[in-house]
């Protein structure tokens, strides 16, 4: 027999709403419980209730019992007029930003947010760092009107960096008196002319003085050994203007012009008395100094070798006509020119081309030529891991072979862990390898390093084995609740520990 589906009633289709209305209530109603709501598995919504999500009750979120379409971004609750009423918002006095609320908070507290200023406005600095939220310019700041951050860098608030650009030419002193800014020093040279006649904003020394409105033949007026530095005991004597030979671009060379001065006739005034003379170890000789020197530098001399023949320097290089050999050169019988020119003695040009990796030791061994030194550091390495060919010292190819070595600040030097002066040293806290405390251990400081403050919990050498890792301080021995952050406190690289 076939069955006719007889068509439903409003009667009945309103009876039916009734009841799905009222198991949906019940439903909620027993969600909103924390007996039966333990067994409702939250993480399958993609949702987990951590924090003071955690102990909410279900309606404080499923606002009249509607699950779906429940926002699952902080500012969907937390915001004025958000679907979610008794959610808590962002007071009238936060801090101005543009970042989402979980950039600084959690669910665990609303308080102690860690703050991130990359959503803060340029030039809003002193809504927050106004002495009363966050702290603000000091007593002895230096006036200005300037927003903050004209200046300071939120990651790192000093030192600086003072934009001179919009300060009017002349006010310098309103700052730099003394108090507010370093001002003229009690030496200064006596004048009544503005910081910036003389001195620029990107560097204070070396000043830029111009001289251009100077009369000739005046320097002495300031330049009199009191105002201004003047001629020094040694100068050679002389009568004349300080600028007939000096120039204020460069106080050295001085540029006399040897001009007029006829050939041969140099010791006329190079003496020793009126002007620097022929010096005691000079080579013998009675020719004239310009025969080899010239005016425009003493030194190097141009004494021309073009007709000296090649292999025959110790002819005058013996160290009696001239410099030759001495006591402490390289032990060998070939011709000064094999390895110098007579352009310039030193650097010699020893060719080092043809010598194979990692047998300098075969010359530099003390004797043949310089080798490795009484107080080398002790190590196996040829002298080329560390050294060059082109330059002995300094030392720029030296690299730690071992992975656990981290860069350490400047001022720690070799001998501060290779107490031994030897290239293998041994950790000095072998149970702590290769962590930082196997060489800091020892300087680890437990009142330095609270875990909580009451009940007094303090961190362990284990705990902080890497010292730049955190070491949080809680609130309680929960430990679920941070008071004060402290990540990466010690870095290998700062200037201290």
């Amino acid at each position: 027999m076939r069955t006719v589906a007889r068509p439903i009633s409003l009667m009945q289709t309103v009876l039916r709403l009734l009841l799905v209305c009222v198991l949906a209530n019940a439903v909620h109603t027993n969600a909103a419980q924390p007996a039966a709501s333990s067994k409702f598995d939250h993480v399958a919504t993609g949702f987990v209730l951590n924090g003071a999500h955690s102990k909410a009750r279900c309606e404080s979120c499923h606002v009249r019992g509607i699950f779906k379409g429940t926002p699952t971004r902080c500012a969907g609750c937390h915001t004025a007029g958000a679907r979610v009423p008794a959610a808590k918002v962002m007071p009238v006095r936060h801090v101005p930003t543009t970042q989402p609320c979980e950039t600084c908070h959690n669910t665990s507290t609303f308080s102690g947010a860690r703050f991130n200023h990359q959503g803060v406005k340029p030039g809003s600095c002193a809504t927050c760092h106004s002495g009363a939220m966050a702290t603000g310019k000091p007593g002895g700041h230096i006036t200005t009107s300037a927003p903050c951050d004209t200046c300071h860098r939120v990651s790192a608030w000093t030192p600086a960096r003072f934009m001179h650009a919009n300060v009017a030419p002349g006010m310098c002193a309103a700052c730099h008196n003394g108090a507010a800014a370093t001002g003229k020093p009690a030496r200064h040279v006596q004048t009544s002319a503005s910081c910036d006649t003389c001195h620029r904003t990107v560097a204070w020394l070396p000043a830029a003085f111009s001289h251009a409105g100077v009369a000739p033949g005046t320097c002495a007026t300031c330049h009199n050994g009191t105002s201004a530095k003047g001629k020094p005991a040694a100068h050679v004597a002389t009568t004349a203007a300080c600028d007939t030979c000096h120039r204020t671009s460069a106080w050295l060379p001085a540029t006399f012009s040897h001009a007029g001065v006829a050939p041969g006739t140099c010791a006329t005034c190079h003496n020793g008395k009126s002007a620097k003379g022929k010096p005691a170890t000079h080579v013998p000789t009675t020719a004239a100094c310009d025969t080899c020197h010239r005016t425009t530098a003493w030194i190097p001399a141009t004494f021309s070798h073009t007709g000296v023949a090649p292999g025959t320097c110790a002819t005058c290089h013996n160290g009696s006509s001239a410099k030759g050999k001495p006591a402490t050169h390289v032990p060998t019988t070939a011709s000064c020119d094999t390895c110098h020119r007579t352009t310039a003695w030193i650097p010699a040009t020893f060719s080092h081309t043809g010598v194979a990796p990692g047998t300098c030791a075969t010359c530099h061994n003390g004797t043949s030529a310089k080798g490795k030194s009484a107080g080398h550091f002790v190590t196996s390495r040829a002298c080329d891991a560390c050294h060059r060919t082109t330059a002995w010292t300094p030392i720029v190819a030296y690299s730690h072979m071992t992975p656990f070595y981290k860069a350490h600040n400047s001022g720690v030097t070799c001998v501060s862990c290779h107490k031994t002066n030897n290239e293998v040293i041994a950790w000095q806290l072998a149970a702590y390898k290769p962590n930082c405390a196997g060489c800091h251990a020892s300087r680890f400081k437990p009142d330095a390093h609270k875990k909580v403050d009451s009940p007094r919990i303090l961190y362990t050498v284990v705990e902080l084995k890497d010292c730049s890792g955190s070491c949080h301080q809680y609130t309680d021995s929960t430990f679920t609740t941070i008071k004060t952050a402290r990540s990466g406190h010690h870095r290998s690289t700062d200037g201290g520990f």
